[in-house]
């Protein structure tokens, strides 16, 4: 079963438990998959699961930054609300990696690089991100590749 199946079927199911909150964001993310599958080649297209992932991926970005601009905001409703559909959006990613892991890839990736300075990080970052495929925030990447190399 496709990520966009398994969306599909999960949308159903959410319709027949009455989960209204659930259903609101697979309503949400169903929709942002098809003007995703529209941008790529009309409106037939398929996407595969890596530009299912990836779609997600900006839906659960755009969560965070508003639940950091709803706490900034004094506003904690909103925030909890946007926590509750963040949830929902992680249940379809693959498992993040730990800090150990992420630590561990950047070794590696240095070593193949053969960075040894700061001006090098953009070429780690990009064999970073082609391992990590969005299994951890580019943020976090990002800081630990400059520990590593400052």
């Amino acid at each position: 079963m496709t990520l966009q199946e398994r969306i599909d079927s999960d949308l159903k199911d959410s319709m027949r438990a009455k989960d209204a909150a659930r259903l609101g964001v697979l309503r949400m993310l169903k929709s942002a998959l098809k003007y995703s599958a529209i941008d790529k080649s009309g409106a037939d297209a398929q996407l595969d699961d890596a530009e299912v992932a990836q779609v997600i991926r900006k839906q659960v970005k755009q969560r965070q930054d508003s639940i950091e601009s709803f706490e900034k905001g004094g506003r904690p409703e909103l925030a909890a609300k946007e926590k509750e559909e963040l949830a929902i959006l992680q249940s379809y990613l693959p498992q993040g990696l730990s800090a150990d892991e992420v630590a561990n890839l950047v070794r590696e990736t240095i070593g193949e690089v053969g960075a040894t300075s700061k001006a090098q990080m953009g070429a780690v970052m990009k064999a970073l991100q082609v391992k990590v495929a969005g299994r951890a925030d580019g943020r976090m990447l990002s800081q630990e590749v400059q520990k590593q190399l400052g």
